[in-house]
């Protein structure tokens, strides 16, 4: 009887602890196409008027997540530093521009920067079905929408050189 009283005063506190810890990001590995479909239009519905992007989480298994991208309108160029980031379009189309310089480069956090657009840099033409990677370190903005652009982004970690 004593074990057992123990037993359900331990896994009490366990639980009690537990609760009051922050709440580690939930592991979700699989979206429908409903899912994906619903998330566009929730993305459409909630872009708020000049918000050039909005992004959902479509799946996540730290460190990795995929997101869903709903851009609108052009918005900021960026650079991570310690990620490659890979797209997939899921819908619409744009010009891509990677390399170069950030314009009225500002630090957003430890590892990224943004800025007003890139100086420089080369310009390629995206559109639903095309893939691409940028590396870690590499400038890189959507300067023109020509059709609302729905992307999938994915943020791979990568080693910095020592």
């Amino acid at each position: 009887m004593r074990v057992l009283a123990i037993s359900i005063s331990l896994t009490a506190l366990a639980a009690v602890a537990a609760a009051q810890q922050p709440a580690a990001q939930a592991m979700k590995l699989f979206a429908s196409s409903a899912d994906v479909t619903a998330m566009i239009a929730k993305a459409k519905a909630d872009r708020k008027e000049g918000q050039p992007n909005v992004v959902q989480r479509i799946l996540s298994l730290a460190p990795y997540n995929a997101n869903l991208e709903y851009r609108a309108s052009v918005g900021p160029a960026s650079v991570h530093e310690k990620e490659a980031e890979l797209f997939y379009v899921i819908d619409g189309s744009a010009t891509l521009v990677t390399g170069g310089k950030l314009t009225k480069e500002a630090r957003t956090n430890p590892e990224n920067l943004t800025g007003s657009g890139i100086d420089g840099g080369s310009s390629q033409a995206i559109a639903k079905g095309d893939f691409f990677i940028v590396p870690e370190g590499t400038p890189h903005w959507f300067s023109e929408i020509k059709q609302t652009l729905v992307l999938m982004s994915l943020h791979v970690p990568r080693p910095v050189a020592h």
